[in-house]
């Protein structure tokens, strides 16, 4: 779990949901949830930056976009688990 506060506009989060690793990310306030693991090759997106709502992958450079986790660029081919997430009294809740 984690709140508005520990996630800035413009930054990246890594959490664990019961025993799933999850990537938050805040665009201009919004916050999206993908599965905090690259789809080209075994790294934590939360590592990465975030330009607007795109993810760079730290290791190879892949790009994934946080609304979606559709892939934007190569070496990735493959999308990444995108979850719905819901924010009340400030806290993040992400639907696993």
């Amino acid at each position: 779990m984690a709140s508005l506060d520990d996630v800035a506009p413009g930054t990246l989060l890594g959490v664990e949901v019961g025993e799933e690793r999850i990537c938050l990310a805040n665009v201009d306030g919004e916050i999206y949830a993908l599965r905090d693991n690259c789809s080209h090759q075994d790294f934590p997106l939360s590592a990465g930056e975030l330009d607007d709502a795109r993810l760079e992958c730290a290791w190879h450079g892949a790009r994934f976009d946080v609304r979606t986790g559709r892939a934007l660029s190569l070496p990735a081919i493959r999308p990444v688990r995108s979850y719905e997430v819901k924010v009340e009294g400030g806290i993040i809740f992400v639907l696993v």
